[in-house]
């Protein structure tokens, strides 16, 4: 298979063309020939003309690629070398939705080949590859795996934002169905990871690595948060406390924030879930995501306590929210805590304003029900920098002074104007 798709005698196929599909589809297609797949007839029309729909990559990242964008099941089929790319959210209950996974899973089953390979990135619990997939690319194939072709699971480790750390810097881990298929997926993998390859011994360590990944930051948070809340209480800067413990050579250095995302604040409710499924009911991990879930509903109740003891009149009173993605100089607003900040507020029948230089009106209209303002007016009763965007960074307390009433709080959550903002009220997390 590696010298095939070396020699462009065969192609590999990305499957799911967001975040994480489409870096590792254009990586591929300096080297291969690629086709990259999506659904979304929109986006492929966006992708076909070197527009990144995510906004992550520019046009110079889809020069020299031999990679054929499409949206029809028959052109997918001209591949050998699958990779499976979608997103594997939770739903409103923090179920997981395996379902865009499942579709991928009915659509390989109906192009795959004998000796094809099949590898999944889609962040699922341990188990998910070989126990729900495997048997819907089977049930539409007709064929057998190891028999006919090959599986694998290598988790993705693309992070939106990151230009450091990228498919070609991080150490891919790799895993296979049998010895055969882990070498080859290793070797395919090898054409565009310089970083190198970890070979897992199993398809279920390789998704258990995932899930942990991001569960553990997800707990540092979740403490960082808790402290925070223990530290507001005792009058302390929690970022202040922070620096102090940070000069410790072994200290870990996070920090409190809303937890959003498409991985931190979902991936550890896979793991739950498959945990539970097999009798065991997690106390350390959910406790975690009880803390950051909630981190939301307790800035909107600091903020409203700040305008009952110095407006007054709720219904008059305005905040302006700066920043809407789920983290600084993204797009993507997908599973974003800033609008359950809003959801908060709105519940409070307080105005809210909602500004972003990076988010799309249209999208948090259609996904959270508000617009984000071009324009801002002034005469605020408190600003919630939400997210740090390097757009806010450079901004001085005469700003924040001439959009806002005298008595109005500026709450920063992550702490980036602390000390410079004098002539208002000021919190941070």
């Amino acid at each position: 298979m590696y010298q095939h798709l070396i020699n462009k005698e065969k192609s590999l196929a990305v499957i799911g063309l967001g975040y994480v599909g489409l870096p590792i589809a254009l990586a591929f297609a300096k080297k291969i020939k690629v086709v990259g797949f999506d659904i979304n007839a929109e986006r492929v029309a966006m992708m076909q003309k070197g527009i990144d729909p995510s906004q992550e990559l520019d046009a110079t990242a889809f020069e020299n690629c031999d990679i054929e964008f499409t949206n029809d099941i028959e052109v997918l089929k001209k591949a050998n070398f699958f990779i499976v790319a979608v997103p594997t959210p939770v739903d409103e209950h923090n179920i997981p939705d395996l379902i865009p996974v499942q579709k991928a899973s009915e659509t390989i089953g109906k192009v795959i080949k004998k000796g094809d390979y099949v590898v999944f990135e889609s962040t699922v619990y341990p188990g998910c590859t070989e126990e729900d997939c495997v048997p819907i690319i089977e049930k539409h194939s007709g064929l057998k795996m190891n028999l006919d072709y090959k599986i694998g699971y290598s988790p993705e480790r693309i992070n939106p934002g990151d230009k450091e750390h990228t498919i070609h810097s991080i150490i891919k881990v790799v895993s296979g169905c049998c010895d055969e298929s882990l070498q080859t997926i290793a070797q395919v993998y090898e054409i565009v990871v310089k970083a190198g390859v970890h070979k897992a011994s199993s398809i279920k360590v390789a998704e258990a690595a995932k899930i942990i990944e991001n569960t553990q930051r997800d707990l540092n948070i979740a403490l960082m948060n808790e402290l925070s809340i223990i530290f507001d209480k005792m009058n302390i800067n929690t970022y202040e406390v922070l620096e102090a413990a940070g000069t410790k050579w072994n200290f870990l250095k996070f920090q409190p924030g809303l937890v959003g995302g498409h991985c931190i604040g979902v991936d550890p409710y896979y793991l739950t879930y498959k945990s539970k499924k097999l009798g065991y009911d997690s106390q350390v991990i959910l406790a975690g995501r009880v803390i950051n879930d909630g981190m939301a509903a307790y800035v909107a109740k600091k903020v409203l306590q700040h305008i009952i003891q110095h407006n007054g009149n709720i219904k008059e009173s305005r905040v302006l929210i700066m920043g809407a993605t789920f983290k600084e100089n993204v797009s993507d607003i997908r599973n974003s805590k800033v609008a359950d900040v809003v959801k908060e507020l709105y519940s409070y029948s307080l105005s809210v304003d909602v500004i972003d230089p990076y988010a799309e009106s249209n999208d948090t209209l259609h996904e959270y029900g508000f617009e984000i303002l071009k324009e801002i007016s002034t005469k605020y009763d408190a600003v919630i920098l939400a997210v740090p965007h390097s757009e806010y960074t450079s901004l001085d307390d005469s700003y924040f002074e001439s959009i806002t009433n005298k008595n109005a709080l500026i709450a920063d959550l992550k702490g980036i104007h602390r000390g410079k903002v004098t002539s208002r009220s000021y919190w941070s997390l």
